[in-house]
């Protein structure tokens, strides 16, 4: 089930979702959401020698990318075509009975800047930063705003608490994240 407004206020009063820093329910709270602010931390992609990503090949995605800080308010300009793992503001823990989604803002999505390629879901039992993939499908550069509302989260409960929350499942590549990751889909490929 989703939680309503009600609920989110609820738990988050309660501390059984945790939002640092807390939460501006006027600002940020929807009927069944709870807008996220865009971080001050960029990865993108660097001119490489490689002529393609092979996902078998022994190599450090984070070596293919680098890191861009800016300041807090400052503009990030989205070039057309252009994809880059961002963060949000906030940090978030999610109890082991519940689960998040991540959306991106229509009016964003109208001017062609997409929030996530994949990778919309937040297990029970996530701790961090929401990393962001993302794109720029329009026509012209967009500049976006470390602080602005970038996402929305919608939180569902499950049926019971699970079993193995997102921190204690073996091979979990990105918990605990304060600054975007590169992809480590390769290690799937070592075991």
């Amino acid at each position: 089930m989703i939680l309503s407004d009600k609920d989110i206020k609820k738990f988050i009063k309660e501390g059984k979702i945790k939002i640092i820093p807390n939460p501006d329910f006027k600002e940020q709270l929807g009927p069944c959401s709870l807008d996220l602010h865009l971080g001050n931390n960029f990865k993108t992609f660097k001119p490489s020698q490689y002529p393609y990503l092979d996902l078998k090949r022994d190599i450090n995605f984070e070596s293919l990318m680098e890191n861009v800080k800016i300041e807090d308010g400052a503009p990030f300009i989205m070039q057309p075509k252009e994809f880059v793992l961002a963060i949000t503001k906030e940090e978030f823990t999610l109890p082991n009975d519940i689960m998040a989604r991540l959306d991106g803002r229509s009016s964003l999505g109208r001017l062609g800047i997409v929030v996530h390629s994949t990778a919309a879901r937040f297990d029970p039992g996530w701790q961090g930063k929401g990393v962001m993939e993302l794109g720029n499908l329009g026509t012209m550069p967009v500049i976006l705003y470390s602080g602005m509302r970038i996402c929305a989260l919608t939180f569902e409960t499950l049926s019971s608490p699970c079993e193995t929350p997102y921190l204690k499942k073996k091979g979990q590549k990105y918990g605990k994240q304060r600054v975007p990751q590169a992809s480590r889909v390769n290690q799937e490929f070592k075991r």
